[in-house]
């Protein structure tokens, strides 16, 4: 899991090295000031002679001529000395702090990138597995958390052991005897925090799953904040937004309150023992075992112990909520796509539009017992116009979704030009294949820019041409802006119908080899319906058009149409040959007919 995570470090791996560099030296330094200060306490003002001292910066000091000075010397140079150190000290500490925040910064911004890349090359089963609340919290919330995680660790996961370690150090060489004080408060706090850690990381991964309910509700009522009020159902809303916000609220408390307990537990055990180091080093001047600069200084060294250890325990605890985070990061980026195309030629390209289903049989889920379509067989020409027609819920949709490999068949196989999907890259296929699904979805911008989905290369002209054939250059041309007008955010400045009409046109633009139209004008009337399909035949004569529709009207005139009932095809045929032996058909056009007559 960590190897996958940090893998996305790449190019930020310097700042990853740089700004554990400079925490080291920023350390080295921070140490050595307290040490210097009991110099200037017990050798400056209380008049000890220098070489009474021990230790790595007394022996600098020496060297460099301090011992020949006098108190007033002394205490002027060693200050001068030590406010140089802290200038240095913070340099370190903030080139530290820069380096650190380019090394996370980058570094989730890589995991975000990776994170859409992986789930932009996600099959449609895969995105089944994963609610698109939980993957906008799995690239938002939980990648921020790892970042935050990485970026604290750069700074303390160095910092913190190196301090403690050094602190240790230079407290001992103080007094050992007063610095063992450590010793026995330390055990107690370890375990304290090893307990909270790990009752909190079941915690937080509560939390997130939250986070997925909450976001996932959000979601859903914003895209639907037109059916909301046209049922009037705000105050249902309303109610449903306050229960998944309470309990996200209090799974985050129950979370948290845990983790809170980290600092008084540390406030606990660094108060104890400097309340201990003075009694104890007190005892020890007062019977002259001991300098009071030394006593300054180790309470000083006792006091960055802990705070290393508070910084460790820190580290544990946002470790324990990355960690959450990271399973459920890593669980998407593990996470191999379904349909792959590893082994499909390079070179092979769709030279027609003709498909072929060969005893498909086909399931959502491979451990279901039922198939959603059952050993179909069919045979579709190039050029051909094709009708599918059955009942909700006959797998219309399902069948026509194999073509382009939005998913792959459980048995059998799908043939397009006389060969299997599966040779095929999916990016020539999908090319090969115009598709205007029963959601209709357009995007943020101009008409123009959602037409050049189908080709972005398109001009200007090429544009007007598909959307002539759509029937939709009328209205577009009646917008002020024309073909530069903004739709707004999913198309909302159009209607149903004409944004039909405009999903039609940018399949058209892809100038496939097959184009298929999945109840895409159920929301246009006949008459522009029956002129659509005349452009279409009329136009597009060498594209294979497959047309799922409720109405007949709108696939009569197919050169052969499919009725599916549950899965299965029922019969292929023309309309008069379906009307005159089809009982399904039959029932459809006699009660759309009568309906009609009525209407």
């Amino acid at each position: 899991m960590f190897k996958t995570i940090l893998a996305h470090v790449g190019k930020y791996k310097k700042f990853a090295v740089l700004a554990p560099l400079m925490i080291v030296v920023e350390v080295l330094i921070e140490v050595s000031i307290p040490y210097m200060m009991s110099v200037i306490v017990d050798c400056g003002i209380g008049g000890a002679p220098l070489t009474s001292k021990t230790g790595l910066v007394v022996q600098i000091l020496l060297r460099l001529g301090f011992g020949s000075k006098s108190g007033t010397e002394l205490i002027v140079s060693t200050g001068l000395v030590m406010i140089v150190l802290a200038c240095l000290s913070l340099a370190a500490g903030a080139l530290a702090a820069y380096f650190a925040a380019r090394g996370g910064m980058g570094f989730g911004a890589n995991l975000r990138a990776a994170l859409f890349a992986r789930i932009q090359n996600f099959s449609f089963r895969n995105i089944d597995d994963f609610s698109t609340g939980s993957l906008i919290t799995r690239i938002t919330t939980d990648t921020n958390m790892i970042q935050m995680g990485f970026t604290m660790a750069l700074r303390m996961l160095v910092r913190s052991p190196l301090m403690f370690v050094m602190a240790i150090v230079m407290a001992f060489s103080i007094n050992a005897r007063l610095a063992s004080v450590f010793l026995f408060v330390a055990p107690v706090m370890f375990l304290l925090i090893l307990i909270i850690g790990m009752s909190a990381h079941k915690r937080f991964a509560a939390m997130f799953k939250k986070y997925d309910a909450f976001n996932t509700m959000i979601q859903e009522n914003l895209i639907g904040i037109r059916v909301v009020k046209a049922f009037v159902r705000a105050e249902h809303e309303k109610e449903k937004f306050k229960v998944a916000n309470d309990d996200l609220k209090n799974a985050s408390i129950f979370a948290e309150k845990l983790i809170i307990l980290n600092n008084p537990i540390m406030s606990v055990s660094v108060y104890t023992c400097i309340l201990l180091v003075l009694y104890f080093g007190s005892r020890l001047i007062t019977g002259g075992q001991m300098e009071l600069g030394d006593l300054m200084s180790s309470i000083t060294y006792i006091q960055q112990i802990f705070m290393s250890l508070m910084m460790i325990s820190m580290i544990f605890v946002m470790s324990v909520m990355a960690l959450a985070s990271m399973k459920r990061v890593c669980a998407v980026l593990t996470s191999e796509p379904e349909i792959r195309d590893d082994e499909a030629d390079e070179d092979l390209l769709v030279e027609n539009g003709s498909v072929e289903f060969r005893g498909v049989c086909f399931k959502y889920n491979k451990n279901g017992e039922k198939n959603v379509l059952d050993n179909v067989n069919l045979t579709i020409d190039s050029g051909d116009v094709v009708g599918i027609i059955g009942a909700t819920g006959s797998a219309k949709s399902s069948l026509v979704q194999l073509i382009p490999r939005l998913y792959d068949v459980t048995e059998g196989e799908v043939l397009v030009s006389g060969r299997n999907v599966k040779e095929y890259k999916l990016k020539e296929l999908r090319k090969s294949v115009g598709m205007v699904l029963q959601n209709n979805l357009l995007f943020s911008g101009t008409i123009a820019e959602n037409l050049r989905w189908g080709d972005e290369n398109a001009t200007d002209e090429e544009l007007r041409h598909a959307a002539q054939i759509a029937q939709a250059d009328a209205f577009i041309t009646s917008f002020p802006d024309g073909y530069e007008t903004d739709l707004g955010q999913g198309g909302v400045n159009v209607s149903g119908g004409q944004k039909q009409r405009l999903c039609i046109a940018r399949a058209i633009l892809k100038k496939p080899k097959i184009l298929i139209l999945d109840d895409s004008t159920s929301a246009v009337d006949t008459a522009t319906d029956a002129k659509i399909r005349e452009e279409m035949r009329k136009l597009l004569p060498g594209t294979t058009k497959i047309i799922i529709a409720q109405r007949i009207s709108s696939i009569q005139h197919a050169d052969k149409i499919v009725v599916l009932d549950d899965g299965k095809i029922n019969d292929v045929g023309t309309h008069d040959e379906l009307l005159e032996r089809n009982e399904i058909y039959r029932e459809v056009y006699t009660s759309q007919q009568s309906g009609r007559m009525e209407a």
